[in-house]
């Protein structure tokens, strides 16, 4: 059996709710000489058969045939008017909702002169407040369908993403620009959105842009690029990078003297990133000496042996006989030190200075 309404009120503790609906689901039967009660910051929209008939300010009502005209003509009205009568009221909240969040849900890409192709996220607030409730009801719950806060929020954000995607599109060459330029953004948004707000039957008060912000991604590589501006030496940064690296390693395992799984305390890791970077310093010292290091060997070879006169072969210094053919060596006519050829009658090498004898 229906439910007949005698007292119809909404008292919303939270002060959040848009519109709220009596009954919440299907129509209510009411009855003249009901008590309509509509507080402050209110009014309460009588909705039948998909459209807002009479509405109500703030105080107390007794419904009679005198103060909801509009509804008496759909309406019959026999035996004195005992009878119910079926309709909906929404409870229309008139304050102004001061903190209400907008952002893009999806990526916005647009062309940059700086970065080429990119995809911007962007994120602000507004507030608005229900100028005409009679409007409001027919076009968000009669049109659109809406009646619960967080669906009639969605629509209103969607407009707004809508709008503020429009204008970055116009306005923008390079991302780095516009931060800039979020005080004009936001009133630019503000003038386009008026009138299709005030078409909804709300005032759309003031629009703010927080943020305008590029995928961390590219965000990380802008970072990297001023920190090797401001190094100068790439070497420089990537040495510090994998100091850094390490020392994150460490701290993962905890601070001071905690240790990491594998075994290495916050201090040790630092330790540890510090070493890697000197490390590196050698090798590339090493590298610059490891040409030079063969030659010198080599010299230092041909210094202390002897040349075979007959195979060429290189023998120690002071040999007799070669080791690899077994031809004396030494003798009148080359130096015991170097093997070179003497001149007859030499008493020292042309070579080596090697005193012959």
């Amino acid at each position: 059996m229906a439910r007949v309404f005698d007292v119809i009120e909404y008292f919303d503790e939270t002060g959040r709710e848009m519109v709220h609906r009596v009954p919440e689901a299907g129509s209510g039967d009411f009855r003249l000489g009901s008590q309509l009660i509509v507080r402050e910051s209110q009014a309460a929209v009588f909705f039948r058969d998909g459209k807002a008939l009479d509405t109500f300010g703030a105080g107390r009502h007794t419904l009679t045939t005198a103060n909801i005209p509009l509804l008496t003509r759909l309406i019959s009205i026999p035996f004195g008017g005992t009878t119910p009568f079926k309709a909906e009221v929404y409870f229309v909240n008139l304050r102004e909702f001061l903190d209400m969040k907008w952002g893009t849900s999806e990526a916005i890409t647009l062309r940059d002169a700086d970065f080429g192709i990119v995809r911007l996220r962007a994120f602000g607030r507004y507030s608005m407040q229900i100028s005409d409730p009679q409007l409001f009801v027919n076009k968000i719950v009669g049109t659109q369908g809406l009646y619960a806060t967080p669906q009639i929020e969605d629509y209103l954000r969607g407009m707004l993403v809508s709008r503020m995607t429009d204008l970055i599109g116009e306005v923008s060459k390079s991302v780095l620009d516009l931060p800039r330029m979020y005080d004009e953004i936001g009133a630019a948004v503000k003038a386009k959105m008026g009138d299709d707000f005030a078409a909804l039957g709300i005032l759309l008060k003031a629009f703010y842009v927080e943020s305008i912000s590029l995928p961390e991604e590219v965000q990380k590589m802008i970072d990297r690029g001023a920190g090797m501006r401001a190094v100068g030496d790439v070497d420089k940064l990537v040495k510090f990078d994998m100091a850094e690296g390490l020392r994150d390693i460490a701290a993962k395992g905890g601070g001071g003297g905690e240790t990491t799984a594998g075994g290495l305390g916050l201090g040790a890791g630092i330790g540890l990133g510090a070493a890697m970077a000197q490390t590196l310093m050698g090798a590339q010292q090493q590298a610059a000496q490891a040409g030079q290091a063969p030659a010198q060997g080599g010299a230092a070879a041909a210094a202390g042996s002897i040349v075979c006169p007959n195979c060429g072969a290189r023998n120690p210094a002071g040999a007799k006989f070669c080791n690899n053919c077994g031809q004396k060596l030494g003798g009148a006519g080359f130096c015991n030190n170097c093997g070179a050829p003497l001149q007859p009658g030499s008493k020292f090498c042309g070579n080596c200075g090697a005193k012959v004898g």
